[in-house]
Order: C-alpha cells, then sequence, then structure tokens
C-alpha cells in the first residue's frame, strides 16, 4: 500500500469505530447531530470538497456530487426525525471502501507495467583513458564501445566485443531462465548482466533502442480506448444528468400529486427519502471503474507474459481474432540457414561434414558459413589444397589427400557421378569423395522450437484459418507450411503482393471475424498496418515492424500468439461480466427504490458493493499463466 491508501484506510477504521460508538451513546438533539458530524466528516470531507468543486465548474455530475447530495439529504432527513444518521455515513464509509479496493487494485494492475519502467538505464559505462566513466545513455553514438559490469542493466542494444555472460531477460520477454551471451552475439537493452564483464559495440542510439521503444509503448497504451471504454464513457456522461434530474422529479412529482389531484397527505419526507435512495443506487461506480481498470489489468497480465499491448482498443479486437496471417521467415522460422539433415551417405555424418566444410572453407558464401558452422571446430587450411570454386556448380578440393566435390546436381553430373535426389526442400549439397558418391547434405531455414504446437494452439483456441505469405521458393514454403499444419500458403510473393493477398482475405472473411498478421521484417510493416491486428516479433524483429504492429512478442515465441488472444478474450470476457452485473443490479434496486421497498442500506450494497466485487473481477484480468 501506498502512503494515500494507509491514510484512506486508516479513515475508514476511525469512521467505523466512531459510528459504532456513537451508536451506543444515549445523546439526543443538537449534541447527536454534532457527534455524528463527526465520522461523516471524517470519511466524506474529500468528496464534499470534490462535489463543490465540481459544482464550481459547473462540470457537477459525477460519483461525487451524487454522495453529496444523498448523504447531506440523508443528514437533513435525520436532523427533521424522518431518518437515521448512520445512513448517511454508512453510504459515504462504503463508498470510500470501495474507492479503497479500486486504489489498490490500480495499484496492483500497475505493477507489472512499473516493473517494465525500472529497466530504464540511468546511465552508461564508458572507458576512457583506462577508466570507466558514466554516462547519460543519450549521449553514447552509435558505434560507440561500453562495458556493462555484473548486476547492471545493458543500456543500448549492441553486439558483445569481448567478454561472456549470462543476461536475465524477463523484464523484457517474461522469460525466466537467463539467456548466455558471448562475442558476437546481439544483446538487446534492458536486460540485467548476471555473471560477467562485457563490453558492447552499439548499434542503435540510446532513444531507437528496444528499452526506449517499449517504455514507449507501455506510456501510451492507456490513451487508445477500446469501444466498451469509449461507450461507458458517453453512457456516464448522459447517464448521471439523467439520473439527477429522475431523483429530483422522484422527490417533487407524487407530493404534489398526492396534494393536488389525490387530496392525500404530500408525505415529503417519504419520498425526498425515496429520491435519496434512488440517487445512491443509481451511481455508476462500477462501470466507470471496473470497465477501464479490467483493460489496464489485461494489458498489465499481456506485459507481464512478454506481451505488449499497445492499448485496450487492439486488445478487444484481437478477442475476436478467427484469421491468422504469418510470415515465414524469421517468424514461424528461425531466419538463418543451418544444417538439417545428411542422407545416404557412407561414411560417419561427422566426417562428411568435415570434408564439406573444409572443401568449402575458403568461400564466404551462406551456405559456406552453414557448413562450417555445423562443423563447430576450427578450419584447419593446411589440410586443403587445390581448391577450385565452379561458379553455378560448387567446389572441388583436395582435402587430406582425397578429392572432395561438394554443390548441387549440375556438379554432380559434370563429374559423372551417380547422385541421389533429396524430397526434402532446400540448398542440397551433394558429396563426392574420390569420384565416388558419399551422399548429400540438406541446408535449410529451421522451423522455430515451438512453431508446431502453435498452429495447434491456435486451431484449439477457436481460429478457423491459418495462411502463411511468404517470398520464398514454392516447393520450400509448401513443405513448411505441411510440416507445421498451416491451412493455406502462398509463396513467392513481392511485398506489395502480400498486402494484395491480405486485402483477398480482410474481403472473404466475415464481418465480425477479425485477421491477425504476424511478421517481422521491414517488408512486413504494410501488411501490418492494414491487417485488422498486427503482431510484430520485437527481439529479432525490424524497428519498421514493430512500429506498424499493435502488439510486440518481446521473446518472438510463435507460443505467444495464442497467449495473447487468450488474455484478450479473457479480458472482454470479465469486461462483459461486470457490465452485465452492475447494469441487472442496479436496474432492479432502482425499482425496488422507486416504489419504496428498497432502503439505504440496499443501495448502498447496489452502488458500493456492485463496484468492489466488479474491481475485485476485473483484477482477474491481471494474472495470467506463464
Amino acid at each position: 500500500m501506498n502512503q494515500k491508501q494507509k491514510k484512506m484506510l486508516a479513515r475508514i477504521i476511525a469512521a467505523s469505530a466512531l459510528m459504532l460508538v456513537l451508536h451506543f451513546l444515549p445523546v439526543e438533539g443538537l449534541f447527536r447531530f454534532l457527534l455524528y458530524l463527526v465520522p461523516y466528516l471524517v470519511i466524506g470531507y474529500d468528496i464534499l470538497i470534490k462535489a463543490g468543486k465540481g459544482i464550481r465548474n459547473r462540470q457537477m455530475f459525477d460519483e461525487s456530487f451524487l454522495m453529496a447530495i444523498a448523504t447531506v439529504g440523508a443528514i437533513m432527513l435525520a436532523v427533521s426525525g424522518d431518518g437515521d444518521y448512520t445512513e448517511a455515513i454508512a453510504v459515504m464509509l462504503f463508498y470510500q471502501i470501495g474507492e479503497w479496493f479500486q486504489s489498490y487494485a490500480v495499484g496492483r494492475s500497475r505493477r507489472n507495467i512499473s516493473e517494465l519502467m525500472d529497466i530504464r538505464p540511468d546511465y552508461a559505462n564508458v572507458e576512457r583513458e583506462g577508466k570507466l566513466e558514466q554516462v547519460d545513455p543519450d549521449e553514447v553514438e552509435i558505434g560507440s564501445v561500453i562495458v556493462v559490469q555484473p548486476g547492471e542493466k545493458v543500456p543500448i542494444d549492441g553486439i558483445v566485443t569481448e567478454g561472456s555472460t549470462s543476461l536475465d531477460a524477463s523484464a523484457l520477454t517474461g522469460e525466466s531462465l537467463p539467456r548466455a551471451a558471448g562475442v558476437g552475439d546481439e544483446i538487446i537493452s534492458g536486460c540485467i548482466n548476471l555473471t560477467g564483464r562485457i563490453k558492447i559495440r552499439t548499434t542503435k542510439e540510446f532513444g531507437e533502442s528496444t528499452v526506449s521503444r517499449i517504455l514507449d509503448l507501455v506510456e501510451n497504451a492507456s490513451s487508445r480506448k477500446s469501444q466498451s471504454e469509449n461507450f461507458i464513457s458517453k453512457f456516464a456522461r448522459v447517464y448521471t444528468p439523467f439520473v439527477c434530474y429522475s431523483a429530483l422529479a422522484l422527490a417533487l412529482l407524487p407530493p404534489l400529486v398526492r396534494m393536488g389531484v389525490l387530496g392525500l397527505p404530500a408525505e415529503w419526507g417519504q419520498w425526498v427519502y425515496r429520491a435519496l435512495t434512488f440517487l445512491v443506487i443509481s451511481c455508476p461506480c462500477a462501470l466507470v471503474v471496473s470497465i477501464p481498470l479490467s483493460f489496464f489489468a489485461g494489458i498489465g497480465g499481456a506485459g507481464n507474459a512478454g506481451i505488449l499491448i499497445k492499448g485496450s482498443n487492439y486488445l478487444e479486437t484481437m478477442s475476436r481474432t478467427k484469421y491468422v496471417v504469418f510470415d515465414k521467415t524469421g517468424t514461424l522460422t528461425q531466419g538463418v540457414f543451418a544444417v538439417n539433415g545428411i542422407h545416404h551417405h557412407a561414411m560417419e555424418e561427422e566426417t562428411l561434414v568435415e570434408y564439406a566444410a573444409l572443401a568449402e572453407s575458403a568461400s564466404s558464401h551462406p551456405i559456406s558459413k552453414s557448413l562450417q558452422q555445423a562443423y563447430g571446430k576450427e578450419i584447419d587450411t593446411g589440410r586443403v589444397e587445390d581448391v577450385q570454386e565452379i561458379s553455378g556448380n560448387g567446389v572441388i578440393a583436395r582435402v587430406d589427400g582425397h578429392e572432395v566435390a561438394a554443390g548441387n546436381a549440375k556438379l554432380m553430373r559434370r563429374m559423372g557421378v551417380e547422385y541421389i535426389d533429396c524430397h526434402h526442400a532446400g540448398t542440397i549439397i551433394h558429396m563426392a569423395i574420390d569420384g565416388a558418391y558419399a551422399g548429400h547434405i540438406v541446408i535449410s531455414d529451421i522451423v522455430k522450437e515451438h512453431a508446431r504446437e502453435a498452429i495447434a494452439a491456435l486451431r484449439a483456441a477457436g481460429v478457423e484459418k491459418t495462411v502463411m505469405l511468404t517470398g520464398d521458393a514454392g516447393a520450400v514454403a509448401e513443405q513448411v507450411a505441411a510440416d507445421l499444419g498451416i491451412d493455406e500458403v502462398y509463396s513467392e510473393l513481392l511485398p506489395a503482393e502480400k498486402v494484395a493477398k491480405v486485402e483477398e482475405l480482410l474481403k472473404e472473411k466475415p464481418a465480425r471475424a477479425k485477421l491477425a498478421f504476424v511478421g517481422d521484417g521491414i517488408n512486413d510493416a504494410p501488411v501490418l498496418s492494414r491487417a485488422d491486428i498486427g503482431i510484430a516479433m520485437g527481439a529479432m524483429g525490424s524497428d519498421a515492424a514493430i512500429e506498424a504492429a499493435d502488439v510486440v512478442l518481446m521473446d518472438d515465441d510463435p507460443m505467444k500468439i495464442c497467449r495473447a488472444i487468450q488474455i484478450s478474450r479473457k479480458c472482454l470476457r470479465i469486461v462483459y461480466e461486470n457490465i452485465w452485473f452492475a447494469i441487472g443490479i442496479k436496474a432492479i434496486c432502482l425499482v425496488l427504490g422507486a416504489l419504496g421497498i428498497a432502503n439505504m442500506w440496499l443501495a448502498v450494497f447496489a452502488d458500493v458493493g456492485v463496484m468492489v466485487l466488479a474491481v475485485l473481477n476485473a483484477i482477474r484480468a491481471l494474472f495470467v499463466k506463464k
């Protein structure tokens, strides 16, 4: 609890104790009024001040005005002998209890987001003349070398040039396990350096780094309101004055009709009491408080799971997602070439890869790099001689005295070697050693670890169609789609053709169903903007994609897509529960109040009791399973 909440709790306890003591004191008349005025002012002075300011500024129609009118009216009735002081104090007391619960809930829901704010670094270490100097991260230029000590936050995105360590990225990604980082690895700002001293060459300015983008997203999330929030705000502006005038009519018209038309006693006290009860019941606190809180809690819960949602409007849209369209490279696959299979080999796999890596060691081609990475050892160039690179075919070299040929089918035909075709999609490196076929190596983009589970989870969550759009070759795209269980695949597309295909899908889908596009590259930015909801991979995604997206997955895990949809649906379910519960209870109690069946105590439940229950229900949106 913060200081303000502690102070309010003390006021609640003090007012409750005073009201309880006064209930048993045998005092009457003016002295009784003055004594009861003490707990009333203790618990309600701020509400009265706020109501007074509203009247002064001609913006009186809010819950403070309703509470003030209702309780002051109840006290006046008590003074005249037609009411009870306890009711007025109870209305104010329970209203403040409800406000305290709301404040506590907001604080709780803000906690996850405020934890994100803790990732903002205060300084960066720059080495000058052999000494470390702390400077403002904004002053560090691209290409500068900074030092990050154990226990410090990484201030700016960059590449490790010296040292190795473990990084805590939980505040960014929601992932609890530390990540290893060494020379050549990319590091994003906001991570905490756990073990070793490292040097980083910065690749971005501080304002464009990951931590700054995240904080900007968080700070602006509340400005984008959902349709439900906008409706409730408009509803409250119309509803509150309507209720005030209705209560005034209830207090005046029945007595006047009784006197002027029916010739009966006016019974002013009874009808004024009903009007005051009507005012308390009608206060829209539950709706005005719980609906924004539900969305706020949903965004906070998603942030804790490593999913940044830029506004409650996107949270609402995502809940109706029925079509999910994916980019392939970097989204469903890792976006890097790697050895993905070794087939029909006449020797040990390790030996075949070793020969291939040595033969290709003189080349800087990505395929060569993949073979060298698969070999995983330092290349001994002394073992390699007579290297012949045949353009469009491959490489022939002498390795340890053996003639090694590594290349495509053209190279095998050129050498007169019978080869075996591969049924797998990807780049096929056929190997021949001393003129005899030795097998082939498949190099392809690797499917992400959780990609299959992500597609299955989306289908289980009610997504009707999954589509993959890629600029890659048809055979590769078809195999990846079949492997993952994707419904439709469109390959060899240019960025403009991806937009056109999404346009087609948007026209085909039902009106209420929403389409989400998931991408990571700069070429995906136009599609992310055009889709109903754009989801970007935040860890390795381009700045343009993250800027254009509505939702950012901080750890690039495709499983988070389904998680985001589940969070949004849970949040919307809570919102609708609160709306129907609040309106239903109030409607029943308003009728009972107008008929004189409901008293002020029932009014307190209809107002404050419903608000507390709605707030507690809203807090459930905060809790998300990781």
